[in-house]
């Protein structure tokens, strides 16, 4: 082809294309904007292509440039991940998998996975970090994760979901409620009372099957709180904030006083799913998913 383009000019390329402005782009690559500015145009030179238009206080990509920073922000990660890769081997670590989840799935889900998964692979390096479903199908799409656990319904092309468990739920109350397990007999006999929700931007279509059990039982909730974490909804019906509903698996791992009804006479019934990008190459990921078996 008898391109003269060195792996430092893709870098270049990509700063000015993210900042689209050349001083700005300078100073985070650590060089001066007239050499940057030099390199960009010997770049577009070199291949005969017009990367950016130049306005006196404004760059913008062309039709091609954009392309260009497309491909390459994904060439430059995969080379990144196969970087990273090669550490790990010569550290003896074996490779890295980087995991999303929703709170629910790390009180047993991943930890009994993971500790199937390193009695065969003891040197492999794990990235936890909690993040809703939406969140995640983003990080996967982009392979800034390799593995989530959600609660949805449906995943976008590109990705795989799989459901691992399917569970009821629970009602959740202050310990000294006078409805407990004995007494209770539907939802309506707490219809004026407040409900502490999971936020409905952590899982839309969670959120909807949660609004449906309210439906079947002919009222609308007076939500008081929304929140992402199982705490802290916890600590709210400790307090008396209101009353709350989660799924079966969020009875675990918490000692505050309140007290748990399984709504297992209602139809509802919510689904955690593993999920993973199809294009993900990553050697560790596909060995992974053999110790991930659905449970009941």
């Amino acid at each position: 082809m008898g391109y003269q383009i060195e792996f430092r000019h893709f870098r270049y390329f990509l700063a000015v294309a993210e900042d689209l402005h050349f001083r700005k782009a300078a100073e985070r690559l650590f060089i001066s904007q007239p050499g940057l500015s030099r390199q960009i145009k010997q770049m577009e030179e070199d291949l005969g292509i017009q990367l950016f238009i130049r306005h006196n206080r404004k760059v913008q990509l062309t039709t091609a440039g954009l392309h260009l920073k497309t491909e390459l922000s994904r060439t430059l990660k995969d080379i990144d991940n196969i970087l990273d890769s090669a550490k790990l081997l010569q550290e003896g670590k074996q490779g890295k998998l980087n995991f999303g989840y929703v709170g629910s799935a790390m009180l047993e889900i991943i930890p009994d996975v993971l500790l199937r998964f390193k009695k065969k692979y003891p040197n492999v390096q794990f990235g936890l970090k909690e993040m809703d479903n939406q969140k995640q199908i983003a990080h996967l799409l982009s392979q800034k994760i390799d593995i989530g656990f959600v609660r949805l319904n449906r995943a976008p092309r590109g990705l795989i979901i799989k459901p691992i468990l399917e569970e009821t739920f629970c009602l959740v109350l202050p310990k000294n409620h006078p409805i407990n397990s004995t007494n209770f007999k539907d939802l309506s006999q707490l219809k004026n009372e407040s409900f502490i929700l999971f936020d409905p931007s952590y899982s839309p279509s969670y959120y909807e099957k949660v609004m449906q059990i309210f439906d079947d039982s002919h009222f609308s909730p007076i939500v008081s709180h929304n929140t992402i974490h199982a705490a802290s909804i916890y600590k709210l019906v400790e307090n008396n904030f209101g009353l709350s509903i989660v799924p079966k698996s969020l009875l675990q791992g918490y000692t505050m006083n309140i007290k748990f009804i399984e709504l297992n006479n209602i139809p509802q019934r919510t689904t955690l799913s593993v999920i993973w990008n199809t294009n993900n190459r990553n050697p560790i990921l596909k060995a992974l998913l053999e110790k991930i078996n659905p449970q009941n």
